[in-house]
């Protein structure tokens, strides 16, 4: 029979490791719930003295908190020994075993009370007790519970200990000896007073503070402008300081000598601690060298005027501002017609200059871009001159050089006369009389000219207000006015309605096939190929309006031609030019005028419908637009969970901006029931938020993420669903739209279980991978509908392009869609705004954030990475 004794030393050998452990914990335990009170105590006293309490104190003070603290730490002692006691075996075992689901250890040690006479219940409890040593495995050492949170309910310890770390930041430990001075006595008489000293070098040099004493060696290498900060501890006047670094001499006060200073470097020379344990450096002060600039190539403009000035900078420690300023030359304007006379007085421009993004702002080439065409000195002679600056405020200027400002190209000959009047009026207002003679002139029979009226009509207005201002009486607000209403005129003209698109078509296809005929350059024929898509896109917009039209004043008649022609999409027309383009740079001009050819032949005999069945979205429409809203409504879910990440960091700080978001979310309008829903739940959310700002956190906030897995739960089923009607089957890119929306599926699976877990950070990151795959699933999708469009056209027949005007379609975040049909666009999305100083003041901000230490660190963290990337 086996021996209990023996059979319980095994069965507490299996778990001899984690029970050792589990006691290990519960000895940490007591020791630091009983003896809390001592270590607190010693680190505030050790605090005190690092920070020099002591020597800024009576004596009789600083002798009695001594002698308290010392009371204390020996009661503290006292009253811990007295109350620790030693963890027992079976303490810990009870502890491991409560662990562990069915209390194996406890089963395992028992003996069977009732039944051991009956074969089949000994072979039932041996069963069980077999089971529960075989869990005995599954054992691990109890994690032990170091709060002592009943035992402190005020938090002293926490206050002791940020004392120690302000000391260990703005103390020293030299200044604990100071204490033996303490009642004139001690060892301080035998080693006399003490310093400290510290230089810091302008925080714009990157490089570290020194610490003074550590300095063994007599020369000492400054910054310009670096601090030196003297402290002297001891009776005053044991110590004297000589400096010639600052340029100004320290006053004497040899009556009442000062134990503290603050210096500036401003050139080169010594600084010397006299007394005893004195001190000499040689401080060699290193100058900051002045930034530099200049003009990396001339300006570069584009057909809409938009100019690019590219230039260099460098500096030793980076540049940190730049100016371009731009004055009329007025000597070297040809000063003839409307510039005969002297102009009106223009403020000078001055725009910043953009810097890098990302790197190094050491040395460094950007490029000044900006459009001038509506300035009254566009396409003039200018002085430009450039300006930089450090962070030590020290300037530098770029050799001013006159350059031509570039302004916007107009080929319409009446555009290019209003325009040159429009400068007219701006150079001076008394070119007003000569201004409305000339436009008389050039519009005496408008039927030549103007092939609506409405446009004359325009003109003959602006002439009116012209004529009808004396000269006197025309106000800058007239004057401003005027000149838009001239610009917008020649811009109609330039660009103007169908008409006026075909021509500009035309031209673009002329002007191509004689660069291609007389051998222009590669930049002059891209130059042209991307005029051509740009008037090829403003036709196709016009001929769509035109027929909208059309087929509201007669529907029949738009049916009927809408059965006699094939259709033929826009992404048909961008594969012909990217055809072409590429022929050309592969050097085969004669194919590439031959597919031009076909192209001019094509654009002569096109119509535009607006889609299948009357204005009725096709099934693969109706996808996209579905697809749409899921991103849309994805982006604002990663929004939310990204500002709830930050109020759980700053709390108190994103309120305003959520309910300024939730209200710009409802006031979008999404469409259908379940959207309205969303909308619902968010506004409900919002208002929840707020009524809950007063109550404990913890609750509230997992209320909150469980309402945005509901709501990623939500939007999962809803991507299920499209799913399940997605055209393109059977087709490459139809299959490689499904992979990618269902990654996009999982990735708000995980995104959704993150939720669940109250991790925002992973949620967020799953979120992003979510809506990249559904980015590339409408791509996909797209291609697939082209495709089968492309399919579904019959040869033989005149052609007619299918889709809805270019300018209507739009993204999810409301941009115009590619003409190739995929989502995405070059256009600008800061509308007009600058985008280099606005990405600068961005990523100013990011670094500042990076930087306060007193933001979480999981925050800067995220910050960083973004560094890192852009």
């Amino acid at each position: 029979m086996t021996d209990p004794k023996s059979e319980q030393k095994d069965i507490l050998a299996s778990i001899r490791v984690p029970l050792l452990l589990t006691r290990a914990g519960m000895v940490c335990e007591r020791v630091v719930r009983g003896f809390w009170p001592l270590w607190s105590v010693l680190i505030l006293t050790l605090g005190l003295l690092m920070l020099g309490v002591h020597d800024l104190v009576p004596f009789w003070l600083a002798a009695g908190f001594l002698g308290l603290a010392a009371f204390v730490a020996l009661w503290s002692l006292e009253r811990g020994i007295r109350a620790f006691r030693w963890p027992s075996e079976a303490g810990a075992l009870l502890r491991l075993d409560a662990t562990m689901a069915g209390s194996p250890i406890q089963a395992v040690l028992d003996d069977q009370a009732i039944g051991s006479q009956d074969a089949a219940s000994s072979a039932l409890w041996r069963a069980h007790q077999e089971r529960m040593r075989k869990k005995l495995a599954e054992a691990r050492a109890v994690e032990p519970d170091l709060r002592v949170s009943k035992s402190d309910p005020f938090a002293l310890r926490y206050f002791a200990l940020l004392v120690l770390l302000t000391a260990l930041l703005f103390g020293s430990v030299l200044r604990v000896q100071s204490v033996t001075a303490l009642g004139g006595t001690g060892i301080s008489q035998a080693t006399g007073p003490t310093w400290e000293g510290w230089m810091e070098p302008p925080s714009y040099t990157g490089l570290p503070t020194v610490y003074l004493n550590d300095i063994d060696g007599p020369m000492l290498a400054a910054p310009y402008g670096s601090k030196l900060t003297m402290r002297f501890y001891g009776e005053p006047g044991a110590l004297g300081l000589n400096e010639t670094v600052s340029g100004n001499p320290l006053p004497d006060d040899s009556e009442n000598p000062a134990t503290a200073f603050d210096l500036t470097v401003k050139q080169s020379g010594q600084v010397a601690v006299g007394g005893d344990n004195g001190r000499i450096w040689d401080v060699v002060m290193q100058g900051d060298a002045k930034p530099t600039v200049a003009r990396a190539g001339d300006f570069e403009a584009t057909y809409e005027g938009e100019a690019s000035l590219p230039f260099t900078a460098a500096d030793d420690y980076g540049v940190v501002a730049g100016v371009a300023r731009i004055e009329l030359a007025l000597g070297d304007v040809d000063r003839r017609y409307g510039l005969r006379i002297g102009p009106e007085p223009q403020e000078a421009l001055e725009i910043p200059l953009p810097m890098p993004i990302a790197g190094t702002r050491a040395e460094f080439t950007e490029t000044l871009i900006e459009n001038y065409s509506k300035h009254p000195w566009a396409n003039l002679p200018v002085t430009v001159s450039l300006r930089v600056e450090d962070a030590a405020r020290q300037v530098s200027f770029a050799e001013p050089e006159v350059l031509k400002l570039p302004g916007r190209r107009f080929f319409d000959p009446l555009a290019g006369a209003i325009i040159e009047q429009r400068q007219a009026l701006l150079w001076n207002r008394d070119n007003a009389k000569m201004i409305a003679q000339i436009l008389r002139a050039v519009s005496n029979d408008p039927k030549d000219v103007f092939r609506d009226d409405a446009q004359f009509d325009i003109l003959k207005t602006i002439l009116d207000r012209v004529e009808g201002y004396r000269t006197a009486s025309l106000s800058d607000e007239m004057v401003t006015e005027l000149a838009e209403d001239m610009w917008n005129l020649a811009l109609i003209l330039e660009e103007g309605d169908l008409e006026d698109a075909r021509e500009r078509l035309e031209r673009a296809q002329d002007r191509l096939a004689e660069a291609m005929k007389n051998g222009a350059s590669e930049q002059e024929i891209a130059e042209l190929m991307q005029e051509l898509r740009e008037a090829t896109d403003d036709y196709m917009r016009q001929l769509a309006r035109r027929n909208q039209q059309e087929r509201e004043q007669n529907p029949d008649s738009q049916q009927s031609q809408n059965q006699e022609g094939m259709e033929m999409s826009q992404n048909d027309l961008q594969a012909m030019m990217d055809r072409i383009q590429e022929l050309m740079e592969e050097g085969r001009m004669a194919e590439a005028q031959q597919a031009l050819e076909e192209l001019r032949q094509m654009m002569e005999n096109m119509q535009v419908t607006e889609g299948q069945g009357q204005g009725q979205q096709s099934p693969g429409e109706q996808a996209m637009d579905d697809l749409a809203e899921t991103l849309r409504e994805q982006q604002d879910l990663s929004d939310q969970a990204f500002r709830d990440l930050q109020e759980q960091f700053n709390p108190g700080q994103q309120n305003q901006g959520q309910q300024g978001q939730q209200g710009q979310q409802q006031g979008q309008g999404q469409s259908g029931q379940q959207n309205d829903g969303r909308g619902q739940d968010q506004q409900g959310q919002g208002q929840g938020e707020g009524d809950e700002e007063g109550q404990e956190g913890q609750g509230g906030q997992q209320s909150m993420e469980e309402t945005l897995a509901e709501r990623q739960r939500a939007l999962r089923n809803e991507l299920g669903r499209q799913q399940r009607n997605l055209p393109g089957e059977g087709t490459e890119a139809g299959e490689a739209a499904r992979d990618a929306l269902e990654r996009a599926e999982r990735s708000m699976e995980g995104a959704e279980d993150a939720l669940r877990e109250n991790d925002l950070a992973e949620a967020i990151d799953q979120q992003s991978d979510a809506m990249e795959a559904l980015r590339e699933g409408m791509r996909n999708l797209g291609e697939a509908m082209a495709q089968e469009q492309g399919q579904q056209g019959q040869p033989g027949e005149q052609g007619t392009a299918q889709g809805t005007e270019p300018g209507n379609q739009r993204d999810p975040l409301g941009r115009d869609s590619g003409s190739n049909g995929e989502i995405g666009t070059e256009e600008s999305l800061l509308q007009g705004e600058d985008v280099y100083r606005r990405a600068q003041e961005l990523l100013d901000e990011i670094r500042r954030r990076t930087g306060d230490t007193e933001r979480p660190e999981i925050e800067r963290e995220y910050l960083e990475r973004l560094l890192d990337r852009f």
